[in-house]
């Protein structure tokens, strides 16, 4: 262990499992600006870069003209990262990827820590973290505040991951890395299941469940968690193209999946209440690892993106009827700043590079009504 971090993993570990949770009070006045969101449905689709996403593509007017022009269009959007496992962590939990995430773990094993860097990462390599290091999730319960993570076709075949909190054995090879026509549930789009402090937890077989849960939280404003993650299977989240089903895949399945949902959740009582839609993707191709955010690498990887130093400009969309139709910002976001930016919302303090100085978080360029 580096001497430099040693009172820093001591602190870690009497903390528990807020541990990486910054130290500086959350602004009140930073909540006070905010608009009164309280249910945030966050969608994360894959693999494409902007000029693919929002760049007038005749395979996805849908996502590229009627949604972006119903909200908000951030057109200096990030991934933090290649491949697709680190922009998931870092959207839960801040973390900055290691060279077992950044292959996306296909043997699922724990993280095995050295130490605690001074920016408060972890350092080591794996894929499972340890019970210290804390998510969105864990915040968010500590609050008594809900969140709900939904993924598409897990548990369709139990001989591959669990109906709940699907993941498998620590020290096994992970099965969902290529699909079935049955089964397009990919362990590795679920962010929940790599840290100790959910898996361990009864609340991981609550609350990370098969994306048929959904229709029902939608029914009512009680019945909504807070926070709503949703993760399409390989098929219609864009991944695969084409799918082992037949499906057609790529951004073609992945807007047919948004037209059926999005007018859904739109409809549903708690985002006529106070909900906000981020429809956003984990990286663009990996030949595009640019960054924003004076993102620093973290302490395991020297380049994040593989061949570069992020993963790729994106470009996203936010709904709310806290924002104008038609709303555009410049302002650079990444994983991180939408991390931060929901811990905002719900008066949570930052985690992990969520609390970088200098990292913008959703304001008054998003939320313009």
């Amino acid at each position: 262990m580096r001497r430099i971090g040693s009172r820093l993993v001591v602190a870690a570990l009497a903390l528990g499992p807020l541990a990486l949770v910054t130290t500086r009070a959350f602004s009140q006045q930073r909540r006070a600006s905010l608009p009164p969101i309280r249910h945030v449905f966050v969608i994360v689709l894959e693999n494409q870069g902007f000029d693919t996403t929002f760049n007038g593509n005749p395979r996805a007017p849908y996502l590229a003209d009627t949604l972006r022009r119903a909200g908000a269009f951030l057109r200096q959007y990030y991934g933090i990262g290649h491949y697709s496992l680190p922009n998931y962590l870092a959207m839960i939990a801040g973390v900055a990827p290691t060279p077992k995430t950044q292959v996306d773990c296909p043997h699922y094993d724990d993280f095995v820590e050295t130490g605690i860097a001074r920016d408060g990462q972890p350092i080591g390599d794996g894929c499972v973290y340890p019970a210290h290091v804390s998510t969105i999730a864990n915040q968010l319960e500590t609050k008594r505040l809900t969140w709900g993570g939904f993924m598409e076709d897990m548990g369709n075949d139990p001989a591959r991951e669990a109906t709940t909190c699907g993941h498998p054995e620590i020290g096994t090879t992970d099965a969902t890395e290529i699909a079935t026509p049955t089964d397009q549930y990919a362990t590795k789009h679920n962010p929940f299941v790599y840290f100790h402090a959910i898996i361990d937890s009864a609340t991981c077989k609550r609350n990370v469940v098969p994306f048929t849960k959904l229709e029902d939280a939608l029914r009512s404003v009680d019945r909504t968690p807070n926070l709503t993650f949703i993760v399409p299977n390989l098929c219609h989240d864009g991944h695969d193209r084409p799918c082992v089903n037949g499906e057609p895949g790529s951004l073609e399945s992945a807007q047919v999946f948004l037209q059926h949902w999005i007018p859904r959740i739109m409809s549903s009582p708690a985002y006529k209440k106070d909900g906000l839609i981020i429809i956003n993707f984990d990286e663009a191709l990996s030949i595009n690892a640019e960054a924003c955010c004076n993102q620093p690498p973290g302490p395991n990887t020297p380049r994040p993106g593989v061949n570069g130093p992020g993963g790729g400009r994106t470009g996203a969309v936010l709904l709310s009827r806290f924002i104008r139709p038609g709303t555009v910002s410049n302002v650079p976001y990444n994983h991180y700043s939408l991390l931060r930016s929901v811990e905002d919302l719900f008066g949570l303090p930052h985690l992990g590079y969520a609390r970088l100085s200098g990292l913008a978080s959703f304001g008054r360029d998003v939320f313009t009504r």
